[in-house]
């Protein structure tokens, strides 16, 4: 009775509707009605991959890989791919699937990421979008053609950490890599004449391990390869600092120049000294609010269902899944609201 007696005020309610970058964020008319998509954006490390999964597992979602490294097949530990584990039984789309030798542009991910869109939708689920490859968002959302916009509506949202913290948990996350065997990783890959400039050996902790495994191959003593490789694992943590900056850098101009409606989420409390993540304040500090954001976002498929009965067949199968959920996170929502930080 209370779902029941919400949608009846729900579909009381005006609809407003607002343009932001051509992108249409909300509409109450079923002639323009959009399917809705999630968009989970943030530097490396703060923890998109792990946001879209909880929010998966609560809106009936499946994860679309925005990561132009992480669409390679191979070196999973160099990319920090999610394990099956991590993955939690949710569908996972371009995680892997990509010859590691071809040249994969941001073209070849909005025609990929678009389908993969359209299949989800067609199976009634919503789709999240997850990634540090802002130019591949990009690409997606404000393609030339500008169907993406006239099709779906988005919702974005920023996970974000202080750099002073998120520095000093990337470093410590390459730490934990070299100790899952990323040095293990490269070895297998290494090719003394192969081009850093293609494919996957792109990724930051392939090139910087060239002089170490080059030594190495040609019998170089024990002290000449300790040295070598503590200077690859120091550069490998500078270059993934840069990242950082240039990925903040990205996210910045999409928000202040091409006026993109990002909901920012302040993760620094969530990640400890320690370089570990804090199940407890991850979930009060960014799961929390962004369930309840999304929940919102959702809800207005039901008033828009309020307004009219007529809807594709895509929206309808979706809105019978989603909706629901929808409604659960809205009677969430007021617990939840004011840990939201909105950049």
């Amino acid at each position: 009775m209370k779902l029941c007696a919400i949608s009846c005020r729900l579909q009381q309610l005006p609809v407003v509707v607002r343009e932001t970058d051509g992108i249409s964020v909300e509409t109450g008319d079923h002639r323009h009605r959009k399917d809705k998509v999630v968009v989970v954006m943030g530097a490396t490390g703060t923890g998109k991959s792990r946001l879209a999964v909880d929010l998966a597992k609560k809106f009936h979602a499946e994860v679309i890989n925005a990561d132009k490294m992480q669409v390679y097949d191979g070196l999973d530990v160099v990319t920090n791919k999610m394990t099956v584990q991590e993955q939690c039984g949710v569908p996972h789309h371009l995680l892997g699937g990509v010859d590691p030798e071809a040249e994969f542009s941001a073209a070849n991910f909005r025609a990929l990421a678009s389908a993969s869109i359209d299949g989800i939708i067609r199976r009634g689920r919503l789709p999240i979008v997850a990634g540090g490859s802002n130019s591949y968002i990009k690409a997606l959302v404000s393609d030339e053609t500008s169907l993406f916009r006239l099709q779906y509506d988005c919702c974005f949202l920023w996970v974000d950490v202080s750099l002073p913290v998120l520095h000093k948990f990337v470093s410590d996350r390459v730490d934990r890599m070299v100790r899952a065997g990323l040095v293990e990783e490269v070895r297998g890959v290494f090719q003394p004449k192969a081009d850093y400039t293609l494919g996957l050996r792109k990724s930051i902790g392939v090139p910087e391990l060239d002089q170490f495994l080059r030594a190495e191959s040609c019998g170089a003593d024990a002290q000449t390869l300790a040295a070598l490789l503590e200077v690859a694992i120091d550069q490998i943590k500078a270059n993934t600092r840069k990242l950082t900056h240039n990925q903040l850098r990205k996210i910045h101009m999409l928000r202040d120049i091409h006026g993109w409606n990002l909901h920012r989420l302040d993760a620094t409390g969530a990640v400890e000294s320690s370089g570990q993540v804090s199940r407890d304040d991850w979930e009060r500090r960014v799961v929390g609010p962004s369930m309840s954001i999304v929940g919102r976002f959702l809800l207005r498929n039901i008033i828009m269902d309020g307004v009219s009965s007529s809807s594709s067949s895509s929206s309808s199968s979706f809105s019978g899944i989603a909706a629901t959920a929808a409604m659960v996170a809205a009677a969430a929502a007021g617990v939840v609201e004011t840990a939201i930080t909105i950049g």
